[in-house]
């Protein structure tokens, strides 16, 4: 029978079947050795053919995965030359960060967006913890905003503490299977806990010792939402290795680049020292937001010792 992958905890994975039971499953001993190149063969939203195994204890055997029409992946946190599947057959994705408590750097958030963009995955940009800024995290919003506007994200405000934004994000969820990702302490979980009480997910404060956030959440995890669509929960991420992009293809994931690279000089123009490069004429020109440009110069300087 046909069934979708709700959760992961190792060798075993959670799998709702399309009549709505669920089952404990396993891998199908030879499906391990079948050139799978990720840490994990299996991930969150993978659709499964499975056989039931026993019934009474309600376990199974997954016997094939069926075609992914996208995932999202990170380079592996125990081994950098493998990645690890994130979660996959997405919608979009929602992206926490927070400017305070803790703060979430504009490197991360464009790692995360390139990942986004190499696996066809939309993603939305929610700032949370709105009711903790100040006039400068305002500020520093205001301009954030406009940048990805700029490019083409959505990005919304919102605080859990004075219910801003948690009607429209809901409204985003609708029918749709979506991936909420962060840094742990970004209040992903509180939030989630807000619009949706009957989930129940743990949540805990940033520790104050280290102004990072604790992590929770251990293995990403599918809930079905009540009005129609899935989120995907995922652990806090600290840090995001980008997986199989070359410094050569880089550009190409960041749309406002995208767009202006045929109008190079050089084909293989990389934005740098070359002449008549119209990407580095689109950032003196404003087109191109510096803070951008910035991002892409520092993520290629990365990219030599990450491969």
């Amino acid at each position: 029978m046909r069934a979708r992958i709700y959760k992961s905890t190792g060798s075993w994975y959670v799998a709702r079947a399309e009549n709505g039971e669920t089952y404990q499953a396993r891998i199908k001993g030879v499906m391990k050795i079948e050139g799978i190149t990720s840490t994990n063969p299996i991930a969150v939203g993978d659709e499964v053919e499975m056989e039931i195994e026993a019934v009474q204890e309600e376990s199974a055997i997954i016997s094939e995965i069926y075609d992914r029409k996208n995932y999202v992946a990170r380079v592996s946190p125990h081994n950098k030359h493998q990645h690890h599947i994130i979660a996959s057959n997405l919608d979009q994705s929602l992206l926490f960060v927070t400017l305070k408590d803790p703060k979430t750097s504009q490197g991360f958030m464009d790692r995360f967006l390139i990942s986004c963009e190499a696996f066809h995955v939309p993603a939305i940009i929610v700032f949370n913890k709105a009711d903790l800024y100040k006039k400068k995290e305002l500020e520093k919003f205001e301009r954030l905003k406009e940048i990805y506007e700029a490019v083409g994200y959505t990005v919304l405000l919102c605080s859990v503490a004075e219910e801003k934004g948690l009607e429209e994000v809901k409204a985003l969820l609708h029918n749709k299977v979506s991936l909420l990702s962060g840094h742990s302490g970004v209040g992903k979980s509180t939030f989630i806990n807000a619009l949706f009480p009957e989930f129940n997910l743990r949540t805990q404060e940033v520790s104050g010792w280290s102004g990072k956030g604790m992590h929770t959440t251990t293995f990403a995890e599918m809930f079905d939402l009540p009005e129609g669509g899935h989120i995907i929960d995922t652990p806090g991420i600290r840090e995001l290795g980008l997986v199989d992009i070359s410094k050569e293809e880089l550009a190409h994931y960041f749309p406002e680049m995208r767009e202006r690279m045929n109008d190079c000089q050089f084909n293989n123009c990389m934005h740098i020292e070359e002449p008549n490069c119209a990407i580095k004429q689109a950032v003196i020109d404003g087109e191109i937001s510096e803070e951008r440009y910035i991002s892409y110069r520092t993520i290629l300087d990365t990219m030599e010792s990450e491969w």
